[in-house]
């Protein structure tokens, strides 16, 4: 499907009522007419299109004070369908979601290192076609969102040489996906997302988020009163490959001392390889079973994630960090990092600063690119044009 490029939404159009109903929902008409400013007959107009194209529905009726029930309208977000994916260094997993990010179905693989475009974009894609016909719900599907590790050019739709995928570099995956599945495909990196997902979860405060993402590699999301911080060439957030004062580990991005040298998944468990670790899914289940080496292996690694994380603290000054990934969750890591921050940030940083686990788990990705998929798809340009575009070709 190719969505006629959007241009700015007027305030009287079908784009901007929905924006209204979107930001103040559910509402009455009457209250929908009051707060966009359009004549009933106008309004009327506009929702009627907005019921064909599937983005409004009747919730149902507000009490009656002796006349008439008023019909109660929001804003449709669950008929819609995403399908999301998560593509890292050692796994892929695509999930059927709506807008919301209810996950219907997910599909996980295990990926061989060093994994190439080539042999996985395929999987990929024969995953998306299985999931969607599993669900049932590829005629609702209005877009794909997939995250990746490392940095993304948006305008070519291609990956820039993520440290952790060497082979992936410049690899378009915007056009396989696109033409395979018919809609718009969003590319976003994965902590990115990650930041997104607790941004959502959390009401989509005026506030900022940040998310630190710590499983196989190390990366960090800044969303900034909804709007992700990407920065000028598009590196804002690879605290992964700050540098450790004392550290020469040699990094998989080529240089020395960056703290995901010393602090990733990837690094734990090659610390912890001669206790018999070969996996990290070998350091979370040693660390949970409470093994000495590993707790203290994850608590060291806390330490120097919270080291990089005070700066950015002291400089981005946000609201809430919110830390996920597999190593990221873990308690002694998670406590370690809290401590460091606490005792290394900017003393007015640290005013009302809420440092949490990401309470999304598994799916914390998957919520995140739904609802980028949602504020691309039903954002007022795009909506309105998506009106114009089904005008034109119904005359």
């Amino acid at each position: 499907m190719t969505v006629t490029k959007p241009t700015p939404a007027s305030a009287t159009s079908p784009g901007h009522v929905l924006a209204v109903l979107r930001a103040h929902g559910p509402l009455t008409r009457l209250e929908l007419q009051e707060r966009v400013g359009l004549s009933r007959v106008t309004l009327v107009e506009r929702l009627d299109v907005l019921r064909r194209l599937g983005l409004v529905r009747q919730t149902g009726h507000r009490e009656s004070s002796g006349g008439r029930r008023a019909e109660v309208l929001e804003v449709d977000d669950t008929t819609p369908t995403a399908l999301v994916a998560d593509l890292g260094q050692s796994h892929a997993t695509l999930a059927v979601t709506d807008l919301r990010g209810t996950v219907f179905a997910r599909d996980d693989h295990k990926l061989p290192v060093r994994h190439r475009p080539a042999d996985v974009v395929p999987v990929l894609l024969e995953a998306g076609r299985t999931l969607l016909r599993r669900t049932k719900r590829a005629d609702t599907l209005r877009a794909m969102a997939l995250s990746v590790p490392g940095q993304i050019d948006h305008d070519r739709g291609v990956t820039v040489a993520p440290p952790t995928m060497p082979d992936w570099g410049g690899t378009p995956l915007r056009d396989p996906f696109a033409a395979a599945f018919g809609v718009p495909v969003l590319l976003e990196n994965d902590a990115n997302a990650l930041a997104l997902g607790d941004y959502y979860a959390m009401g989509r405060p005026e506030s900022t988020v940040v998310g630190v993402k710590v499983g196989t590699g190390i990366g960090a999301g800044v969303v900034i009163s909804g709007r992700i911080h990407r920065g000028e060439s598009g590196t804002a957030g690879e605290m992964g490959h700050m540098r450790i004062e004392g550290s020469d580990q040699r990094c998989s991005c080529g240089r020395r001392g960056c703290v995901a040298a010393s602090a990733s998944g990837q690094a734990l468990t090659r610390k912890l390889r001669s206790t018999g670790v070969r996996s990290m899914a070998d350091v979370v289940r040693r660390v949970e079973e409470g093994r000495g080496d590993a707790v203290r292996a994850a608590a060291e690694a806390g330490r120097l994630v919270g080291t990089v994380l005070a700066t950015v603290v002291t400089i981005v000054n946000p609201r809430y960090v919110r830390v996920g990934g597999a190593i990221g969750v873990l308690p002694p890591f998670l406590e370690s990092l809290r401590r460091t921050v606490e005792a290394n940030a900017h003393a007015s940083a640290l005013r009302n600063l809420d440092i949490e686990p990401s309470q999304l788990g598994e799916n914390g990705a998957f919520v995140g690119l739904a609802g980028l998929v949602a504020d691309e798809m039903l954002a007022p340009s795009t909506v309105d044009a998506l009106v114009a575009q089904r005008s034109k070709a119904t005359r």
